[in-house]
Parts: structure tokens; C-alpha cells; sequence
């Protein structure tokens, strides 16, 4: 089974259809987008799969365990950044670290461990015994990073991990993307900026209006197209009109 499986999963809110049947499959050693604009349905995908929201109908599975049936083991061999840093100011870097880990069941010398292993990987150790409240937005970023991943989870899902950030914080993130791919992590990558998508993703589902429109190779979706770039196949496919520039 593929390291990430969605069946069906559907969510509705009262009368409202907000995610309709979505499917895909994606594995190990591979950057896979999930991408739509604003509203399409990508973060209430993302909150069904990390078992923050119970499906309606439908489900899905990450690493062989169904998100219903088993929440808690889904929850360990997951991992998600969003754009909130969720880091506590009076804490140290480390302190935060070792907070989170004890949550996800880490003591000892296996947490200290994995903090060093975390902190050597997105260079932090210099600052790591600072109050995060005194951070930078590039050094709070590597943090929130260091937060989700401390558990050292299979599949890693970012949900518009650079809304907001200046370049360096989001070269934090996206470098950050990379390794974890070099790693055999599985990364989703949840997100309406086609740039960054196109730039890393492997493959990508393209989702509009809580559906799943296709699944393919980046270079396949504009071959397909007839585009020379991600965002213009991106508009091809969900049928909006290219935005003209007054001159």
C-alpha cells in the first residue's frame, strides 16, 4: 500500500459540500501537491487525513492505518506545519521541543537525541537555549519545523507553509521540503502559490471546489495543457480565465 491513501473522503458542514469524494495515493521519497485556490477544499483534506476532522463519508489511510479506525497511529506517523509557529515566547527553542516531544511519548535520552539530531539538521543548536520569544521569523519558522517533525513521522504535510513569509523564512521551509525527500519522507504540500509547486513537486492532484480534478507528473499536467508553466495548466484545468494585464 502506498504510503498515503485516499478513498472517498468526503466532508460536509451542515449543507454544505465542502470535500467531495477526493482520491489519490502518494508514497515514499516523493513531494506530492495538493493544489487549488482559496476555498477548493485543500485544508479541510488535510484536517480529515491528520484526524482533526472525522470524514462524512469515505476515508483514507497513512501508513497502512485508517484515520478513522486508527486515529492515534496515524497521528504518530504524521506530522503538519501550518502557518501558525505554535511555539511558546518563554520557552527556550529546546525547551519547546522537549515539550512537544513528551507529547508524542519521547523521554529521555531517545528525546535528547532526537533534539540534536532535529536541531544539527535545520541548524538551530546556536540558538536552540534562547527564549523563542526573541527569535526571528526565519529562526521561529525552523522551530515550528523542528515542533512537527520531532517525532520523526513518515509523511510530513505542510498547509501553505510560506503564506505571509519574507524570502529567507521561505527558503527555510522549501530547503527543509527537500531533505525530507532525500530522507524517504513522503511530503505533501498543500497550497494555492504554483511556483513553489512547480518547483518541487513530483506529482500533484488538483483539487476545485472540494474535488479532485486530476492526478499527475507536474510535466504531464502541462503537457496536457498545452502550457508552458504550472500556473497556466493550473488555470486550463479548473476553467479561469488568465488575469489581463491593463497596459
Amino acid at each position: 500500500m502506498p504510503m498515503l491513501v485516499a478513498e472517498g473522503l468526503t466532508k460536509k458542514f451542515n449543507d454544505v459540500l465542502a470535500v467531495d469524494r477526493v482520491g489519490f495515493e502518494a508514497d515514499a521519497g516523493e513531494i506530492f501537491g495538493l493544489l487549488g485556490p482559496n476555498g477548493a477544499g485543500k485544508t479541510t483534506t488535510i484536517r480529515l487525513i491528520a484526524t482533526v476532522l472525522s470524514p462524512t463519508e469515505g476515508t483514507a489511510w497513512v501508513c497502512g492505518f485508517d484515520i478513522v479506525e486508527e486515529s492515534q497511529e496515524v497521528r504518530r506517523n504524521i506530522g503538519v506545519l501550518t502557518t501558525d509557529i505554535g511555539a511558546y515566547d518563554r520557552l527556550t527553542g529546546r525547551e519547546n521541543l522537549r515539550y512537544f516531544g513528551e507529547l508524542y511519548g519521547i523521554y529521555g535520552d531517545r528525546l535528547e537525541k532526537r533534539v540534536k539530531e532535529i536541531g544539527e539538521l535545520l541548524e538551530i543548536l546556536d540558538f536552540i537555549d534562547r527564549p523563542a520569544g526573541g527569535y526571528s521569523t526565519g529562526m521561529k519558522q525552523k522551530l515550528a519545523i523542528a515542533r512537527s517533525v520531532i517525532h520523526d513521522p513518515s509523511v510530513i504535510i505542510f498547509d501553505e507553509p510560506t503564506s505571509g513569509l519574507d524570502v529567507l523564512a521561505s527558503q527555510t521551509v522549501l530547503g527543509f521540503m527537500k531533505k525530507a525527500k532525500e530522507m524517504g519522507k513522503l511530503v505533501v504540500l498543500s497550497t494555492h502559490q504554483m511556483s513553489d509547486a512547480e518547483r518541487l513537486c513530483d506529482r500533484a492532484a488538483i483539487i476545485h471546489k472540494g474535488k479532485i480534478l486530476t492526478v499527475d507528473t507536474i510535466a504531464n499536467l502541462k503537457e496536457a495543457t498545452g502550457s508552458a508553466h504550472l500556473e497556466d495548466a493550473f488555470l486550463e484545468l479548473v476553467g479561469a480565465e488568465p488575469v489581463k494585464v491593463m497596459r
